[in-house]
C-alpha cells in the first residue's frame, strides 16, 4: 500500500465506511484502518449458537439505515444490499389483551389504540407529513433548522419527557406503552427532557415505512458499503489495533470512529491535556446484556400478530417500562426489565435451517454490569408467549463485558455511543461549534460519540467528511 494517504479513518463501523466513502467520492486517497479481522463494528452477523443459524452480533433491525438521508444517495442495493420489509414494525404486547401493532399505515395503528385512536392520528399526521424534512433536521448536529417551523411544533414536543408527555396525551395504557417502547431506544430514563423525541422519530419511521430488515444480516449492510468504497479506490487494512498514534501511515487528516477515551489513548501526544481531560470526562451510561437464541420454531406470542413484526417490545406498560430504564440509569437491575427483541427469520429464511428460528434479545443494565439476566430476560418473554422456553435449543448470551471485548468502543456495555441526555446531545464529545473538530486541525471524530450519535445511519461520518473536506 501506498506510505501517503489523504485520510486515514480508525474504524470500519457504519460512520467510519460513511466518512470513507463520501471522501473517496471527491477523489481523495483513503485507507480504512480496522482492528478486527472483518469490516462492520456492530454490522456483523455470525453463527454464534448452532450450525445454520446466523445471528446480528450488534444491531438488528434497521428502520434509521433505510429512512438515512445519506445512505438514500448511495447505490448500495447495486452492492448487493437487499432490505427485506415484514407486515409490521413493532409489537407491543401487554397482559390480557391484544398487543399493539405498529404498521406503516397510521390509520390501521391508531386503530389499535381504543379511545386514543383520533389523538394518534392528530399527533402523527403532521409529522408524517413532513417526514424527510423532520429526519433530515433530526439526523444532524445542532444548527439553524432549514425547516425552522417544523421543528418549532416538533421541539415543543421533542423537549418534553417521554412519561410526561404520554401521559398527558394519552388516556389508555395502549397508546401509553406503544410510545414508551419507542422512547426507550434513547437508552435513558423516561423522565428525562428530549426523550419524547426520540418516540416521536421512532413511530415516524414506523410509518415512512416498516422497520427493515437487510437480507442475510446485518454484515449485509457492511458488505455493500465496503464494495462500494473499495470501487471507489479506497483501500482497507484489517487486524491491525491502533495503540498509538504512530503506528498509523503518514496522511493529511485522520478521522477516528472510535469513542472518545480511545482517541484520547491512541492521540496522547498530539492532544493538549486540557481537551484530553474533557474527553476522558466522557459518559456511556447504560451498557446492554443479550441472548441470541437459536429456536425451534417461531416463537409462541400469546397475540399471533406479534409475529408480523421486525421488532417486539417486551415490557408491558409504561410505568413498568420507566421503572425499567430508571433501574439501569440508577445503577440497578430490574426483575422484569424491558426487553428489545427481534425475530429476522421469520421474514428472512436464510437466517435460520428451515423450520427454525433465531431470535434476539437485550435488555439495559447498568455500565460494566457483571450481573447475568439470562433468566430475567427468558421470563419476559414466557410472559407473554407461554411456552417460549421450551424451544429454546441453544443460547449465546452477551454481557457489558462481552460487548466492550467484542468491539471496545462500547465502553462498559454500552452500544449507542454513550448517554445522549441533555448534556450530551447535542456536545457531543464535548461542546464545540464543529463536533467532529479536535483540538489538532489534523485529527477529526466520526463515531456514535459525535451528533446525532448512536444507530447505523451514517450521519455522524457524513457530517465528519464534510468538516474534513472543509479544512482541506
Amino acid at each position: 500500500m501506498s506510505e501517503q494517504y489523504d485520510a486515514v479513518i480508525i474504524g470500519s463501523g457504519p460512520n467510519g465506511l460513511s466518512a470513507g466513502i463520501m471522501l473517496a467520492k471527491e477523489g481523495l486517497k483513503v485507507l480504512i484502518v480496522e482492528g478486527s479481522d472483518s469490516p462492520g463494528g456492530g454490522m456483523r452477523t455470525s453463527e454464534m449458537t448452532l450450525s445454520g443459524f446466523r445471528h446480528d452480533i450488534c444491531s438488528a433491525v434497521h428502520p434509521m439505515a433505510y429512512v438515512s438521508p445519506y445512505f438514500k444517495t448511495l447505490p448500495l442495493e447495486k452492492f448487493g444490499l437487499e432490505w427485506i420489509v415484514p407486515e409490521a414494525s413493532a409489537a407491543h404486547p401487554l397482559d390480557g389483551e391484544e398487543a399493539v401493532i405498529l404498521t406503516k399505515s397510521i390509520e390501521e395503528t391508531a386503530a389499535g389504540l381504543g379511545l386514543d385512536e383520533q389523538k394518534y392520528l392528530d399527533l402523527m399526521s403532521p409529522l408524517l407529513s413532513k417526514a424527510d424534512e423532520l429526519i433530515m433536521e433530526s439526523l444532524k448536529p445542532l444548527g439553524l433548522p432549514k425547516h425552522p417551523l417544523l421543528m418549532l411544533n416538533f421541539g415543543l414536543k421533542a423537549i418534553q419527557p417521554a412519561t410526561f408527555f404520554a401521559n398527558r396525551k394519552f388516556n389508555g395504557e395502549r397508546a401509553k406503552a406503544l410510545f414508551a417502547g419507542c422512547a426507550a431506544h434513547s437508552v435513558l430514563p423516561l423522565s428525562n427532557l428530549f426523550t419524547a423525541a426520540i418516540g416521536l422519530i421512532f413511530l415516524t419511521t414506523g410509518h415512512v415505512e416498516n422497520w427493515v430488515v437487510p437480507k442475510g444480516g446485518s454484515m449485509s449492510i457492511t458488505n455493500a458499503l465496503v464494495r462500494y468504497f473499495e470501487s471507489l479506490g479506497g483501500e482497507m487494512l484489517f487486524s491491525t489495533k491502533i495503540k498509538n498514534f504512530k503506528e498509523l501511515p503518514s496522511a493529511k487528516k485522520y478521522i477516528f470512529d472510535t469513542d472518545p477515551i480511545q482517541l484520547a489513548k491512541i492521540a496522547e501526544d498530539q492532544l493538549p491535556a486540557l481537551y484530553k481531560k474533557r474527553l476522558n470526562r466522557y459518559r456511556f451510561g447504560p451498557g446492554v446484556f443479550k441472548i441470541d437464541f437459536a429456536l425451534d420454531g417461531p416463537i409462541p406470542w400469546y397475540d399471533d400478530n406479534c409475529l408480523k413484526a421486525s421488532t417486539v417490545h417486551v415490557g408491558g406498560t409504561l410505568k413498568e417500562i420507566a421503572q425499567s430504564e430508571k433501574d439501569a440509569w440508577n445503577g440497578r437491575h430490574n426483575d422484569k426489565p424491558f426487553v428489545m427483541m427481534a425475530q429476522q427469520s421469520q421474514f428472512d429464511d436464510s437466517r435460520a435451517p428451515y423450520g427454525k428460528h433465531t431470535g434476539w434479545a437485550y435488555c439495559h443494565v447498568p455500565n460494566g454490569s457483571q450481573k447475568d439476566m439470562t433468566s430475567q430476560i427468558e421470563n419476559q418473554i414466557e410472559r407473554f408467549a407461554p411456552g417460549f422456553k421450551d424451544i429454546v435449543l441453544d443460547r449465546k448470551i452477551m454481557s457489558t463485558h462481552d460487548f466492550y471485548n467484542y468491539n471496545p468502543n462500547y465502553f462498559g456495555g454500552a452500544v449507542t455511543g454513550g448517554a445522549a441526555d441533555i448534556f450530551q446531545l447535542f456536545s457531543r464529545p464535548i461542546a464545540k461549534l464543529d463536533p467532529y473538530k479536535t483540538a489538532n486541525p489534523d485529527i477529526f471524530i466520526c463515531s456514535a460519540s459525535s451528533p446525532p450519535g448512536g444507530g447505523v445511519h451514517g450521519m455522524c461520518g457524513f457530517y465528519a467528511a464534510k468538516s474534513v473536506l472543509e479544512s482541506l
